[in-house]
């Protein structure tokens, strides 16, 4: 199998689902006016060893029929995209996916990258990965401890169980209080009600992930739209969340795009925390969809053990995490997507479950192929 042949694989997989003729709440179930954004990508790690495979193919009503990034050696970032911040009004209200929105009159912030564009969607949820990341740093470092009680609006925990419940249910509550210890131990800092201080940015600058923002959080843990953070402030290009991925992932190879013995990102100790509540994730309704098997018009997903983060808000879906399937099958999947709840073919489910079924036409091509 060759790079070539997985980005290939990857455009297939996406057409295959027809995700033009997604059901819409706000066309009254009719379909999406505009050809849905898709952020997809794949890193495959061959059975028996050798030389990673890497693609990445993102779709929007600009690029209907796909593109397909380019990286900067084997792994490194995206090369042939300019990648554009998403954006809401001065209400906090999403606004590029409401039917109707005229993206030539929106002003989407140039964020990085070269070459045609590409807007990215809000990771809704995905984001808990980088607030993990930050707070397994202040531990490793000294400035914190798994098992420090926190308090946070009344409640005091642990600061492991805040981040097992951020990860496991995707509780905002424990987002927030993980949010706020990262401002209480200076990882980042405002003056002035103005970010000039985050840790977690020159993180990602020195891993190379330059498709990870976490900014304009305030010291109260608000991450959200109503804090002045939320959509358009943080990003998560499919790409760098699974290199993030990639690098909390004991069994992967090293990170071919950082230098020869780089450091880990987070200490062995640190990581089976964040590992064990990737593990337990309990909300499998994105790329793979075992939690709504009882539901009418149930489709599969990746039918293999996934540790993994999903995010979901009325407009967008992401899902991010490693797979290990039978015969040595092992590969990290990441998708953004503006495919939120207001999509969803059941009102228990998440999403379309074109998402799901996504999940599963690449687990499939890959445990043929990689």
């Amino acid at each position: 199998m060759s790079t070539d042949d997985l980005s290939a694989a990857l455009l297939a997989a996406v057409k295959a689902q027809g995700f033009g003729q997604t059901a819409d709440a706000l066309q009254a179930g009719g379909p999406v006016r505009h050809p849905p954004s898709i952020d997809l990508a794949v890193a495959c790690f061959p059975r028996g060893g050798g030389t990673p495979r890497c693609a990445n193919v993102l779709f929007s009503r600009e690029l209907p029929e796909g593109h397909v990034a380019r990286f900067e050696g084997l792994a490194g970032a995206v090369a042939n995209v300019a990648f554009h911040a998403d954006v809401r009004d001065a209400a906090g209200t999403s606004v590029a996916w409401q039917p109707g929105a005229d993206w030539s009159r929106m002003p989407f912030p140039a964020w990085f990258g070269r070459g045609p564009r590409f807007v990215a969607p809000y990771p809704a949820s995905l984001l808990k990965m980088m607030v993990a990341v930050g707070v397994a740093r202040l531990v490793d470092q000294g400035r914190s401890d798994w098992a420090l009680p926190w308090a946070f609006e009344g409640r005091t925990r642990p600061v492991a169980d805040w981040l097992h419940d951020m990860i496991v249910v995707s509780s905002n509550e424990a987002t927030s209080a993980l949010v706020a210890h990262l401002h209480a131990r200076g990882a980042i800092r405002r003056e002035d009600d103005r970010e000039v201080h985050n840790e977690l940015h020159q993180l990602f600058r020195a891993e190379g992930l330059p498709g990870l923002m976490l900014a304009n959080t305030r010291p109260d843990g608000g991450w959200g739209n109503g804090a002045g953070a939320g959509v358009g402030q943080i990003q998560m290009t499919a790409w760098d969340a699974l290199r993030l991925m990639w690098r909390l992932d004991a069994d992967a190879p090293p990170a071919p795009w950082l230098p020869t013995g780089a450091p880990p990102l987070v200490s062995d100790a640190s990581r089976a925390v964040i590992r064990r509540a990737l593990d337990e994730q309990q909300l499998n309704e994105i790329l793979s969809s075992g939690k709504l098997r009882e539901l009418p018009g149930w489709l599969e997903g990746i039918p293999a053990r996934f540790a993994h983060k999903t995010g979901t808000t009325e407009n967008y879906a992401s899902d991010a995490g490693i797979v290990r399937g039978g015969d040595g099958l092992h590969y990290l999947i990441a998708v953004t997507t503006n495919l939120g709840s207001r999509y969803r073919a059941h009102a228990m489910a998440a999403t379309t479950w074109k998402l799901p079924a996504l999940g599963a036409a690449v687990h499939s091509w890959l445990a043929a192929n990689c």
